[in-house]
Order: structure tokens, then sequence, then C-alpha cells
């Protein structure tokens, strides 16, 4: 960098990790930065997350992207939760939701009072009765007013985030990383060698580069931390099919021998895909298996995927952030993926110094995001963990998994006493853990005193209460095919 010259910021890949990093840099920080986004169109993304959390709402509001052209361009649905089926055993399901079960008390969550409840037998209504998302899920209906996040195309998200970032300024080049050049006294990156012989300089330099982790991992040699002792599913297969029916607003997660397969409705086709453990069931096999379990005949070819769940020991070193599966995998099994890459983003912003270099800065980049994947690795975890498929080589291994001791305590509290405590950093709320707890089968000892020595009157009251506006609230709604036309129809006119 000379003297008046901006400080260039290079970012290696594209996808919706790097598409992603481009469009926030380019909207927050193109006055103070040069940025640039290389890719080769030789190279494909994975192109697999289709299904995201509300925190996604977070991210469209930071960058100002209104949410109409956004779901336009991406064939977006709304997503209310994720249906877990065969999780606990065959033919058992749940639903995980967003938004709130019930309604707390200050010193209490809902849980105890539906818990006393049932417990005298005051109550026939299941705990997911009283949330709003699932009610209007299991209709298929929506409204604004709900908890939700989106279901979308990832190849047209990464093209929409694109044209946002070029609009703001960055600069794409096209290109094939041949290899990556570091400073032979900092250790430093210092620029990226092309295939066709050019290179590119660069004072900072994110990896959005994929499992490869080319500048990372190759170049700088950060350790991966392997996870695979306690998330044992290694490979996925996806292909897309027609959309026969209206499109429900929620993700299906349906359970097998050997993982589980998932389902995820756009406006114009479906994405299927299943995950599993190569121990457990070969490829040929678990694509048989996928193909059976379809609506439709394909429309694409299977795409199958590879991946060791983990994270990078440090995702930010010297002047390089990794974003997106370059910084590590667990596995999709609760939408996260996307949420970590805008989120690790906008963390980066918040941290990055003007001279692009910090070693406190770097340092709470690194304990702010092993926090959360540890935290996001228990809660993933605890889906394989307490499940009552006996007989199922991978569900008793699972089963038999030794677990983090902070899961531990957290799952014998909330048996012992129904209570839960997260930390305010953590991803999943409360209401996560309590549906997730309770949906594996994991049903509390006692309630708190509040609940149990309240009157059954009261109780019953209280219960119906919020049943009945629950009710009354869902049958306003309009169906979740409805919902989009009706938007849809809106924004056209406005």
């Amino acid at each position: 960098m000379t003297k008046n010259t901006l400080p260039t910021i290079v970012i290696a890949g594209g996808g919706t990790a790097g598409w992603s990093a481009a469009a926030a840099m380019g909207k927050i920080l193109g006055k103070a930065f040069n940025i640039c986004l290389v890719e080769s169109e030789q190279i494909g993304t994975v192109g697999v997350g289709e299904a995201t959390i509300p925190a996604i709402q977070t991210f469209n509001k930071v960058l100002g992207i209104d949410e109409f052209q956004f779901m336009k361009e991406t064939n977006a649905t709304i997503k209310l939760g994720i249906n877990f089926e065969n999780w606990l055993e065959e033919g058992h399901s749940y639903f995980h939701s967003f938004g709130r079960t019930g309604v707390d008390h200050w010193a209490l969550g809902f849980q105890h009072f539906w818990l006393a409840a049932s417990e005298r037998g005051l109550t026939e209504k299941s705990f997911w009765d009283f949330s709003p998302e699932t009610v209007a899920a299991m209709s298929e209906k929506c409204s604004p007013s709900l908890a939700y996040a989106f279901h979308l195309d990832s190849s047209k998200y990464a093209a929409f985030l694109r044209n946002f970032a070029e609009n703001h300024g960055v600069r794409r080049v096209e290109g094939k990383i041949d290899s990556v050049e570091l400073d032979g006294e900092s250790g430093d990156i210092s620029c990226l060698h092309l295939e066709d012989g050019s290179k590119l300089q660069g004072d900072f330099f994110i990896d959005c580069t994929g499992f490869r982790a080319l500048l990372i991992g190759e170049a700088l040699g950060v350790d991966f931390i392997d996870w695979s002792d306690v998330l044992f599913c290694d490979r996925a297969i996806a292909v897309q099919t027609d959309l026969v029916s209206a499109p429900v607003p929620f993700t299906r997660a349906m359970a097998h021998d050997a993982g589980w397969q998932w389902k995820i409705p756009l406006q114009n086709r479906v994405g299927n895909g299943i995950i599993y453990s190569s121990d457990y069931l070969d490829d040929e096999k678990a694509l048989e298996r996928l193909l059976t379990n379809i609506d439709t005949e394909p429309r694409t070819k299977p795409n199958f995927i590879k991946f060791r769940p983990g994270m990078r020991q440090k995702q930010w070193h010297k002047n390089c952030a990794a974003i997106g599966l370059s910084s590590g995998f667990l596995e999709p099994l609760e939408s996260t993926s996307i949420h970590l890459i805008h989120f690790n983003i906008l963390r980066l912003i918040r941290l990055l110094p003007m001279s692009l270099k910090n070693e406190r800065a770097i340092d709470e980049f690194n304990q702010q995001i092993f926090r959360e994947l540890e935290s996001i690795k228990d809660f993933l975890v605890l889906h394989y963990w307490k499940n009552d498929r006996r007989g199922d080589a991978f569900w008793d291994k699972c089963r038999a998994v030794k677990v983090s001791k902070t899961l531990d305590e957290r799952v014998s509290l909330f048996e012992e006493t129904g209570t839960l405590f997260r930390n305010l950093e953590e991803l999943f709320s409360e209401n996560s853990w309590v549906q997730v707890l309770m949906g594996q089968g994991v049903k509390p000892d006692s309630q708190h005193p509040v609940a149990a020595n309240m009157d059954e009157a009261t109780l019953v009251k209280l219960l119906n209460g919020i049943f009945d506006t629950t009710q009354k609230n869902n049958s306003s709604f309009d169906s979740h095919e409805q919902f989009l036309i009706k938007s849809f129809g809106t924004n056209d006119a406005a």
C-alpha cells in the first residue's frame, strides 16, 4: 500500500460466502478500502445451502436489502421451522419452530406450566399447540407477524449478492488461483498468483475457497479441529426435483438408519438431499435411498459432497480471515451455514481496524467464533444423542457418544428441573433447546414451584387463553401460497 492509496481487501472465492462478504464490505467499507473478489467460472460451488434461520433478516437490514426483491430473485419461500421426522423413533415427529412457545414468566419458561398441566391431566394439548409458528406451519399458513426465515436458491442468491456488491464498487476478477505468496519477513499473505500469470496484491485477504481452504489452510497452515468423534455424518448427496404441490413453509428433516434426508420447497422446485455416515452407508446405496424418497424424477445430476465436521483452529490468522466452508463446517441439520457466513462477516467488520491487523482484535474474533461453534456443535449433537432408535447401529453409536461437559450438564439440569440456561451470545434460544429436548424424548422430572403449586382453575385458564389466541390468530392468516402471491402482487403494484 502506497501513501494516499486506499488499502486493498482481496476476497478469494465467490459463492454465497464470497459474495456475502463482498456485498457487506462494499456497502459498509467501500469508502475506506478497495475491495475486489477473484473467482473462476471453472470452479463450481457446493451450492446446497438452501435453508436459513431468522438471523438472515438482520444481515438484509444491515445491507438495506429489500425483502421482496430478495425473495423474487432467489425463488424464496417462507420457513417457519423444521419438522423432525423419525428422529426419536420411527413414526415419531416434532417441530422446531422459530419464535416463542406459549408465554414465559420472568422466573420460569412456559414449559413448566405445560408440564404441570399435562402431569395433572388438565390438558391433552401438546406443547407445540401453543407455538404460533408450529400451528401455522402445520396448517401451511403464514403471516408477517410470525418469526420466519427463508428457503432460497443458493446459486441465485450468490448472483443477487454479486449484483449488489458490484453496484457498491466491488471489482470482480475472473481467474483461478494458482499459488499464494507469503511475505518472507512477516509471514502474511502478500499476493495471489493466478493461472494466467497475473497476480493480485492485497493488504488483507478473505478466504472463501470452500473446503479447499487455499489461504487459511494450505498457505498459512492453520490446523483443523476435527469433530467427527461426536458428529458422525460425513457425506451428502443433493438433487433437485420439480414442485408438484404448493410449497410448505417448513423444512423436512427425515431420519433414516444412517443419517437423515432433507426436503426444501422453493417457489419453482424442491431441493432434496441425504446426509449419512460413510461408515454405515455407501454412496451407491445412499443415492438409491434418496431417489426412492423424492416426489418426481430428478431435474439435476446428483451432487456428491464429502465433508469433515469441524473448524479451523483460527478463523483469522495474520492478514487473512476465513469465511464459509474454508473456516469449517458442522453439517446442515439446523441451517446454520449461511448464518455463520453472515455473522462472521459482520463480526469481522466490527473488529477490523484501519491498519487491518491488530492482535487483540484477531484474538477476540477467534474466541467469539469458537464459542459460537462449540454451542452450535452441542445443539446438533443433542439431536443424535437423545434418540430411541434402538437396533440401528448408527443411532446406537450416537446414543453412546461422549458429549461435552457443557451439553451433559445442560441436559441433566433440564431433566431434573425443567429449567434451561443459555449464554446471551448463543445462537439458539431457550425455546429452541426446549423444543428439541422434549422432541427427542427428554422429559423433566419436576416443574418449577410457581407452576407446580398453581391452582387448577388458574392453570387451565392460562393455557386455554394462550391456545385460543393462537388458534384465533392462525385462522386469520393466509395460506403460504396466498402469502407469496399477495406479497409479490402488492410489491408489483407498488
